[in-house]
């Protein structure tokens, strides 16, 4: 992992550097803030460790700055002379947690692996909305809360594109909200079952497996045996599982302790119009453009329709209809099925050479044939492995490594060509 270091005192510099030597972090040093500036210009780091005090510039400065480069850059603020106002302006602006000198380097050391862990696995954003205003949602938000107070694994069923997975985030959230939270699809796990660095990486945190269904029968012993061991009861364990879907018996004993029902969508039609209008601003915001409002005949083609295909096919419905309207208003959506044709639209590469550029829009291309085909079955893992011709455990690792959740993802939707 990435750290940059920004210290003017030479000599404590290199004590930091050396206390860092045969860490996870590749440490680039610097003493002037400009240069620092010049380096998060030219690549990303995941942390950034500064001094309040430098030379023609604040470290607070420097945290503004790096944080306008890259908003989800981990900071931390180090000095002898920080006053409460720099510390409280320093959190304001982004910052993670303040070290004042002279500080234990093995404090130090304690606090960037704490960093490590949120980088690697960062918690739910806490104004990410919660739309719960029919009666199926609030007694399910009750519950929730009611399981926030316990550190009992938690198993979530529902449908397909029900919200498992948010749901798993809202709990988290009421729990630690602080803490890292990694979501992961159950198809990717071996028969090795989870890579300990990543149940370590996850101490004090949460965990969810989405669609333990598709959970390979090999696989349940060692992730059982994982759940028992001494690093995997240092994190909360959340799963997500089909309605019909049956768990091999290790993980029902130890998993089925506490069951939440997802709602499907069409039993929560006083929520149906906010998920709608949240739904339209983001994909909006996505394309750089304000978003158009609902007209009733909008609303009510919304509220007449059966949504089998739940909060995603929502998504995805909003995301189509936006990419191909103009104007203010929506009057009314297009067809809720997929049946036309949509056309594949793929970002200009940055200037390379064409070899370069040709494998940046392969990339793009195959992780907008994933989404796609993930919509046409609606959800469906072992169907959308078979549309594309993998193995389900190739599928699930492939949509991990274009960031794509089986849950609550991103539409899957082409964005328009710039």
């Amino acid at each position: 992992m990435d750290l940059l270091l920004v210290e003017d005192k030479d000599s404590f510099r290199r004590l930091l550097i050396q206390a860092l030597e045969g860490t996870v972090w590749t440490v680039r040093a610097v003493a002037d803030p400009q240069e620092a500036l010049r380096a998060l210009e030219s690549q990303s780091f995941h942390v950034l460790v500064t001094d309040l005090r430098l030379p023609g510039m604040s470290g607070l400065e420097l945290i503004r700055r790096a944080r306008r480069l890259h908003p989800g850059l981990r900071v931390v603020l180090m000095s002898a002379f920080g006053e409460p106002k720099d510390i409280v302006e320093a959190m304001r602006l982004g910052a993670d947690d303040f070290l004042p000198k002279p500080f234990d380097l093995d404090a130090f050391l304690a606090l960037l692996d704490r960093l490590r862990a949120l980088v690697g696995a960062p918690p739910p954003d806490p104004s990410e909305p919660w739309i719960a205003h029919s009666p199926a949602m609030q007694a399910l938000d009750a519950a929730l809360r009611q399981a926030a107070g316990a550190a009992l694994p938690v198993l979530f069923r529902g449908e397909r594109g029900a919200g498992k997975e948010r749901c798993a985030r809202r709990l988290h959230g009421l729990r630690h909200p602080a803490a890292p939270y990694l979501s992961l699809a159950a198809a990717t796990l071996g028969p090795e079952g989870p890579d300990p660095r990543m149940l370590q990486l996850l101490q004090g945190g949460s965990l969810f497996l989405a669609g333990l269904e598709h959970l390979a029968p090999a696989s349940a012993a060692p992730l059982a045996r994982a759940m028992d061991g001494a690093t995997g009861q240092g994190l909360d364990w959340m799963g997500g599982v089909d309605p019909a879907g049956v768990l091999a018996p290790e993980l029902a004993q130890r998993l089925g302790s506490l069951e939440l029902r997802v709602p499907p969508l069409r039993e929560r039609r006083e929520d149906l119009l906010a998920l709608a209008r949240l739904l339209l601003e983001r994909a909006a915001r996505r394309e750089g453009r304000l978003a158009p409002w609902l007209e009733r005949s909008a609303e009510r083609q919304l509220l007449d329709h059966p949504w089998p295909g739940n909060v995603r096919e929502l998504e995805v419905l909003v995301g189509r209809t936006l990419l191909f309207s103009e104007g203010h208003a929506i009057r009314a959506f297009l067809d809720l099925g997929l049946g036309e044709a949509v056309p594949l639209c793929l970002p200009w590469p940055e200037p390379a050479g064409l070899e370069a550029m040709l494998k940046t829009v392969a990339r793009c291309a195959e992780a907008q044939l994933l989404r796609r085909a993930l919509s046409e079955a609606t959800g469906d893992l072992p169907r959308t492995a078979e549309i594309l011709g993998l193995t389900v455990r190739t599928l699930a690792l492939r949509l991990r490594d274009h960031g794509i959740l089986l849950e609550d993802g991103e539409s899957t939707l082409p964005r328009k060509a710039p």
